[in-house]
């Protein structure tokens, strides 16, 4: 089967705007499936494993976690920009990017490391995950960092959804270079946008259908999952709930991608770009749901806040993950010779609080649990 030439405003490998260090080709691989080897291989990467997502990963192992999570995203993003005609690599490796940035336990680790670092330069995981592959990762001798192209790092630092937003970092000197060309993404980056959005909506709800914390009957008042389940109960009207929700959400799915690709498509018309440049320097995204899928959508998403994220269990364990991070950073900044030498090396040059936070969001779940044990409730040797 032939392969459909990207778009001329899609983003084309051989018009990348390059590395940060110079490099040779390579010979089997563009630049963006050589970003997305270098993204999927990294550390940062595996210990997605074991990063909550929604439920504490301790909890259950059948809970999605972070790196579940950045799959299901990938692989939306894959079809929706094959279906536009754009650039389907560059927009996966966006998507495997864009939560390295994750400290431990989800939301309640940002929260608690935002606060923490609220007077020593902040802190916001997209803007950590620039970080991260820029700096914190260094598998090569020439240089820290994954050395991505420019178009994956801007996807990382342009990622905004309604729970995401790297405040400040048009305002950035450093981050300036990302700003100049406009302040929107490429339409592969707005991809990963979207896609977010779309896989946690989804695996959330079907995650806490799950642990039980919503029923059928909570649900029916919701308009897009009544459209979604009406064929279904139709096919099954006497299986349980937990028989049918999978292909309900694989329904779910398809009609908001459906409405994304016919959205996308209609406002590319409207804005006539010829190029990626002029794609950044529109003045609000293109790739986007409909009025009326979007109101849905919000209907769903204000139904998890209520039903799911404000659920007692979630607020338990998020209460017990910020005491963990909490803890342990105020410890590591008071003593920070507890640090592996690699971190101590650099508190000279870039501060114990940035040094700290460093090393408390590159830890896992599990990680930061265990030494928060060995730190404050220490086993006795028998």
């Amino acid at each position: 089967m032939s392969v459909s030439p990207l778009k001329s405003y899609a983003c084309h490998a051989d018009q990348s705007n390059g590395r940060q260090f110079d490099e040779s080709p390579d010979p089997f691989s563009d630049v963006f499936e050589l970003d997305r080897r270098r993204v999927s291989g990294c550390a940062a990467f595996r210990r997605l494993e074991y990063k909550t997502q929604a439920f504490v990963t301790l909890e259950d192992d059948h809970f999605r976690t972070r790196l579940t999570h950045t799959l299901e995203v990938a692989g939306i993003a894959r079809v929706v920009a094959k279906a536009l005609g754009l650039n389907e690599t560059l927009a996966e490796t966006i998507s495997l990017a864009h939560d390295l940035g994750h400290p431990p336990f989800g939301h309640a680790g940002e929260v608690a490391l935002r606060d923490l670092m609220a007077d020593h330069g902040g802190f916001e995981h997209n803007m950590h995950a620039l970080r991260v592959v820029d700096y914190l990762e260094h598998p090569y001798p020439e240089h820290r960092g994954l050395n991505l192209t420019f178009e994956t790092r801007e996807g990382l630092i342009k990622h905004n959804t309604k729970y995401d937003r790297p405040e400040g970092a048009s305002n950035n000197p450093a981050l300036w270079d990302f700003f100049e060309c406009g302040n929107l993404p490429s339409l592969e980056g707005q991809i990963a946008c979207v896609a977010d959005r779309l896989a946690y909506d989804g695996h959330d709800l079907e995650d806490a259908i799950a642990a039980n914390l919503v029923n059928e009957e909570e649900l029916a008042d919701i308009a897009i999952w009544a459209e979604a389940i009406a064929p279904i109960r139709e096919q099954y009207p006497d299986l349980v709930l937990a028989a049918v929700r999978r292909p309900v959400l694989d329904r779910l799915g398809r009609l908001l991608i459906a409405d994304v690709v016919d959205e996308t498509e209609k406002r590319i018309a409207a804005n006539d770009p010829k190029l990626v440049d002029d794609i950044r320097l529109m003045k609000e995204g293109v790739v986007t749901l409909s009025q009326a899928r979007n109101s849905q959508l919000n209907e769903l998403e204000a139904f998890l806040v209520e039903h799911v994220y404000h659920h007692h269990r979630l607020v338990r364990m998020d209460a017990k993950a910020r005491r963990f991070i909490e803890r342990l950073f105020l410890a590591y900044v008071e003593n920070p010779a507890m640090l592996p030498p690699r971190f101590t090396s650099r508190i000279d040059e870039q501060g114990v609080h940035r040094v700290v936070c460093d090393y408390i969001a590159g830890m896992t779940d599990r990680f930061c649990q265990d030494d928060y044990q060995r730190m404050f409730e220490p086993f006795e040797r028998v």
